[in-house]
């Protein structure tokens, strides 16, 4: 296998030896105005056979957000996705996707907290990741809990601080499916609901923004210094 590269101190994106292939990992540090903080965000991008790529604007809003705070923030391709080598595996390969990336940021930074982060899918594949990898925190938005075949009720749930962000004018994920799958799980997680918002936030993003923000606050590690 490849040489794994370094942990990059300024914005890049690197090719990653990944199970399936490598793996395009952009990797951004903390807003310049922000305070940074021993802490590394992992944001997993929503559905790529429907165009979901580490640049879709709820990602990258979601990372932005994270990096106003002091976080480092990951974003990658899953396989078949953008320069990720591979092809589509409905969650399986890419949650082996997610644990490649993992391995690299710990190893590259051991002292530093992880949070996991995801989208839609990439709520999924991030939610079937957390037992393994136990992060200090789970961010998820819009979970798609009803209609795509993802089996939700065989994940073990956080028992870190959990985040949930839902939409209540989703027209993918049914809300209400996303209400009663927390209610009937007894999930510890804070759910904020947003409401006049859609699966993919137009309009709402700086809605979106204040959301995150105000939820992982109390979370968040001291900043380094």
């Amino acid at each position: 296998m490849a040489a794994l590269p370094a942990f990059p101190d300024t914005a890049a994106t690197v090719l990653l030896p990944g199970p399936a292939g490598a793996l395009e990992v952009a990797v951004d540090p903390p807003e310049a105005d922000a305070a940074p903080r021993p802490l590394v965000a992992i944001v997993c991008h929503p559905l790529p056979t429907e165009g979901g790529t580490m640049h879709n604007k709820v990602v990258t809003m979601v990372a932005r957000s994270l990096r106003e705070l002091g976080a480092t923030t990951v974003r990658f391709n899953f396989r078949g996705t953008g320069n990720s080598e591979g092809a589509f595996d409905h969650g399986d390969g890419e949650l082996d996707d997610l644990r490649a990336v993992a391995a690299w940021v710990r190893a590259q930074r051991p002292r530093d907290t992880l949070w996991l982060a995801g989208f839609s899918f990439g709520a999924y594949v991030s939610l079937r990741a957390v037992a393994e990898l136990q992060p200090g925190l789970v961010l998820s938005i819009a979970p798609p809990v009803s209609g795509r075949g993802w089996d939700f009720d065989a994940i073990p749930l956080p028992t870190m601080p959990w985040l949930v962000i839902q939409g209540e004018h989703d027209e993918i994920v049914d809300p209400q499916s996303v209400y009663d799958w927390l209610e009937r799980r007894d999930a510890q997680a804070e759910l904020v609901r947003m409401p006049d918002t859609s699966h993919f936030f137009h309009r709402k993003l700086i809605d979106l923004r204040g959301a995150i923000k105000h939820g992982v606050h109390a979370y968040l590690p001291p900043a380094d210094g």
